[in-house]
């Protein structure tokens, strides 16, 4: 999605007759709004479920068990970055002590 498409207008759910979407959109606005009064932006992925959240298509349950395996998956996989980063950066050291290291490392790898 382009980024305009993200942008959601609480105003516009609040003006509408839909009692439910003002409410909902209202408490979103409020809790972007914290962010925001924190220098946080929240994130594109954030807006789309507080979006559907809005339209109804997501209840909060569904939106918090969404944020929660989203950050789980993202802690896990910066993990694994990290993980590998350490494991190569043996090649990206000083080429001396590179080659003084290989044997070792070689030596652990059989």
């Amino acid at each position: 999605m382009k980024e305009k498409e993200l942008y959601i207008d609480f105003d516009e759910y609040i003006r509408q007759g839909d009692p439910q979407k003002r409410k909902r959109a209202e408490a979103w606005r409020v809790a972007i709004g914290l962010q925001a009064v924190d220098g946080l932006r929240v994130s594109d992925y954030l807006l789309e479920l507080a979006r559907k959240n809005i339209e109804g298509e997501l209840t909060m349950a569904e939106v918090n068990n969404l944020l929660d395996k989203h950050y789980k998956e993202k802690r896990e996989r910066k993990a694994a970055l990290k993980e590998y980063e350490t494991y190569t950066r043996v090649d990206s050291v000083d080429p001396v002590e590179s080659r003084m290291g290989r044997p070792i490392f070689n030596e652990l790898n059989k």
